[in-house]
């Protein structure tokens, strides 16, 4: 969990692909954003209310935001949507490809405003067409940014050996990321552990080269 002076994040690992299920609340007024309802429905309303603690405001889903498209990552927003009634938002070329109506189609730097911070989303296509990441710059610390499955430590997302995906993916991670942010970003994936740009940054020719 991560503390910050104007919001909290919360996360859980579900599934046997260890998905991870982001959970932003903001302290000043409890409005939440959850970050790809992957699976295990019960597993992450828990998280919801465990997230009460976090805020003296009445937390309340105001959003669930999907990465991309991926069956791993949309299990559970159908039950977690109709227990919430919160919008979902999605990346608009991922749109079609979601069971589960998407009220808000994200577009690259669009920005959401909730009642206590932003969130900008930052389309990176390859892994799908439509893949976002979502930024959230901290007034008083190091930026976090939620990648889904476009960045991980020591590398891109899968590209199925697609060298025109591979290549599209790679240069958006370079120039919408790496070109964007500072080292100190925190980078919080879809699968597994966190890692930061700086820790990363210099893996970028490696990557460029072997193709994955």
């Amino acid at each position: 969990m991560h503390q910050l002076s104007e919001l909290t994040i919360r996360s859980i690992a579900v599934s046997e692909m260890d998905n991870n299920v982001y959970l932003l609340t903001s302290r000043s007024s409890g409005a939440q954003v959850l970050i790809d309802a992957a699976d295990d429905a019960p597993a992450i309303l828990a998280l919801l209310a465990d997230a009460q603690e976090d805020t003296d405001a009445e937390a309340r889903v105001a959003l669930i935001v999907t990465t991309h498209a991926h069956w791993d990552h949309v299990r559970a927003l159908a039950e977690v949507k109709d227990a919430t009634h919160a919008r979902t938002a999605a990346g608009a070329d991922d749109v079609a490809d979601i069971d589960v109506p998407t009220d808000v189609p994200l577009q690259h730097h669009d920005i959401g405003a909730f009642e206590g911070f932003e969130l900008e989303a930052i389309h990176l296509r390859g892994h799908t067409p439509g893949s976002i990441a979502l930024l959230y710059r901290d007034p008083h610390g190091p930026a976090h940014l939620f990648t889904g499955d476009s960045l991980f430590p020591g590398g891109v997302g899968n590209t199925q050996g697609d060298p025109d995906r591979f290549a599209s993916l790679i240069d958006d991670v370079e120039t919408r990321l790496f070109d964007y942010l500072p080292d100190d970003t925190l980078v919080h994936p879809g699968h597994g552990a966190g890692t930061t740009l700086g820790a990363e940054r210099g893996s970028l020719p490696e990557w460029k080269q072997r193709g994955w």
